[in-house]
């Protein structure tokens, strides 16, 4: 190992070290090493810190800066800019799909070494996600490529999972019930699609004669909306998109919801197109049982289909990738920035490599096996997803506020992201760095990285900021991304056993077009519209998988590796993990009152990054 250092005043050797060079000579060291950080002690006793965190390759020389954080407007060093022209040939973007977010120019066994999956890492995901999957496709027995017989069937493919005491085992018993249905748009995988409704859609013409059964009683229709009391969930994002095949079905329903006089979120109203007519009657909660099941289960399969491809894979993984790849291109090592995101972006380029090949690829698991949805569908979702994806949208306060959601009672998902997204954690280590607006305007790394992710990331979106002018602009455009990465990824990948791991609760698929007329419904109908053995195997497989955290996770405010030197950041950290600590003393107290636990947003479930 070859290891220089540089001194800025090499005629005394006593000045500060400015840099490092290490050099692994293939001949010496075979096999890759990686390097967590250097300290060294000058001749005069000065101790300098030289955070690395990256693979040593053969005979390639790394240079590591002193770990002092530095804007570019205060360095002075060359070596700044030939590091950011070097990475900008290993991370070029490339679109993946079209409409999709570009995305990183390599395949899964191509990815920078400083990005890969690290051992541990690879084998806890091959044991719970291949393996998890393989073995539920290949444990083939008779029939298990027809239709279930019974809605209590279901409970055949759940012999191998320990569900006792579990959310699992509530959805289970309740799934069917209304309250149920309701909450799951507050608190279920997907919290964010419902919104409220002050005056009905045309293409939805509910009528108050309709819907009076179920409201307050003496009061109106129009009283309930002008009250704030009618919420509404619209799936128009799905029409258009192509089905798989003849024997997959999609369509884009409307729902509407009552805030009932208990505080519960219930459906009085389901159309499951965005035409209305006669051939696509307005289902009501009066109407036969049958009927009625039948209409929550294509909302919930719709929700499933938008909550895998737009809210989790678009505005998770794919945003965070975007935001991983800007910063690698665009900000130096030493820039605080880099710093502070280097955690929430762990593993997620791989994860994402791996899910292109895996699962949302031609012939993943999602598209071949679990979904009603095939390579030209999810392409014109994501399209559809692409035109209305706003960079406001991923700011909790906002988007709370856009769809009128911050009064409605027990929307634990608003309730636990507020206080993560109030969090001094960003403000703390920036505004160190950044005294004034002008020092944020005049960084053009910091100016660059966000360019680069409108422009290039999100395919030159209007919709996102290409230039930051103010301290609050820096500390809310960071702050979105490492919520998109930690929070908001938690919120919407880790209940996925939970409300899908009971098949009828949210198919992942329907096999028979939805009904054109009342009354036409029975229970053999619904069984044969229902996921055959087969596809619920994979789906649940898949889900559990996808549910699992990692043996030696680093959640919210665990930083290991410290790439920040400087002691008013390191107290600054402390305060951030005394925060957490005490938001997640308040969600356990709250969760101790219910019977439905949201854990989702507690800190200490919350992985730092996209990596699953």
């Amino acid at each position: 190992m070859k290891f220089s250092p540089l001194y800025q005043d090499k005629t005394k050797m006593l000045n500060y070290i400015v840099q490092v060079k290490l050099e692994k000579k293939k001949h010496l060291i075979n096999f890759p090493w990686f390097c967590k950080h250097i300290k060294v002690k000058t001749p005069s006793g000065e101790c300098f810190e030289f955070p690395c965190y990256c693979w040593l390759v053969d005979d390639k020389e790394v240079i590591i800066r002193e770990g002092t954080a530095r804007l570019p407007q205060d360095d002075t060093n060359k070596q700044r800019k030939n590091e950011l022209e070097s990475r900008q040939k290993i991370f070029r973007w490339k679109e993946w799909s079209p409409g999709f977010p570009e995305s990183i120019d390599a395949k899964m066994g191509e990815l920078p070494k400083d990005v890969q999956f690290d051992e541990e890492k690879d084998s806890d995901f091959k044991r719970n996600f291949l393996k998890a999957i393989e073995d539920l496709v290949i444990d083939k027995v008779d029939g298990f490529f027809e239709s279930w017989k019974d809605i209590a069937d279901f409970k055949e493919i759940l012999v191998h999972y320990n569900i006792k005491n579990t959310l699992l085992e509530n959805v289970m018993q309740d799934w069917n019930k209304d309250y149920m249905f309701g909450y799951q748009f507050l608190n279920g995988c997907n919290p964010v699609m419902i919104r409220k409704c002050m005056k009905l859609p045309d293409k939805f013409p509910v009528t108050h004669e309709m819907v009076k059964g179920c409201l307050k009683k003496g009061s109106t229709l129009q009283e309930e909306l002008q009250a704030g009391n009618i919420y509404i969930v619209d799936y128009e994002i799905l029409n258009g998109v192509p089905a798989a095949s003849s024997e997959r079905h999609l369509t884009a329903p409307i729902c509407l919801l009552y805030k009932n006089e208990l505080d519960q979120i219930v459906p009085i109203a389901i159309q499951l197109s965005q035409t209305p007519g006669e051939m696509s009657p307005i289902f009501l909660s009066s109407d036969n049982k049958y009927d009625w099941m039948l209409a929550k289960m294509w909302v919930r399969s719709s929700d499933f289909l938008v909550h895998q491809l737009v809210t989790h894979l678009l505005k998770t993984h794919l945003l965070s990738e975007v935001f991983e790849m800007a910063m690698y291109r665009q900000l130096s090592a030493v820039h605080p920035v880099y710093k502070l995101l280097m955690p929430h972006v762990r593993f997620t380029i791989a994860i994402n490599a791996e899910a292109r090949e895996k699962l949302i690829g031609e012939e993943g698991i999602f598209i071949k096996v679990v979904s009603s949805i095939n390579g030209a569908g999810m392409g014109k979702l994501i399209q559809n997803a692409m035109k209305t994806l706003t960079y406001k949208s991923l700011c909790v306060p906002e988007d709370i506020k856009a769809r009128g959601m911050e009064d409605v009672p027990k929307y634990y998902y608003r309730d636990d992201g507020m206080m993560i997204w109030e969090s001094t954690y960003v403000p703390m280590k920036c505004l160190i760095y950044y005294d004034s607006d002008e020092v944020v305007q005049k960084d053009v790394e910091i100016q660059e990285f966000v360019k680069d992710v409108a422009c290039f990331g999100m395919n030159n979106s209007d919709n996102f900021p290409k230039s930051l002018s103010s301290r609050e602009q820096l500390v809310e455009y960071l702050t979105a991304v490492i919520f998109t990465a930690s929070a908001q990824h938690a919120a919407v990948n880790f209940g996925q056993f939970d409300w899908y791991g009971w098949i009828p609760n949210s198919p992942s698929t329907m096999r028979k077009p939805p009904p054109q007329q009342k009354g036409q419904v029975d229970l053999k109908y619904i069984m044969e519209s229902l996921p055959d053995r087969e596809c619920s195997s994979s789906a649940l497989g898949t889900v559990w998988a996808l549910s699992q955290t990692q043996e030696n996770e680093l959640f919210l405010g665990m930083y290991p590796d410290m790439y920040f030197t400087e002691q008013p950041v390191k107290e600054a950290i402390k305060t951030f993990r005394h925060n957490l600590d005490e938001v997640t003393n308040i969600i356990k107290s709250r969760n101790e009152t219910l019977t439905l636990h949201y854990c989702y947003l507690s800190p200490d479930k919350i992985p730092n990054s996209v990596a699953i």
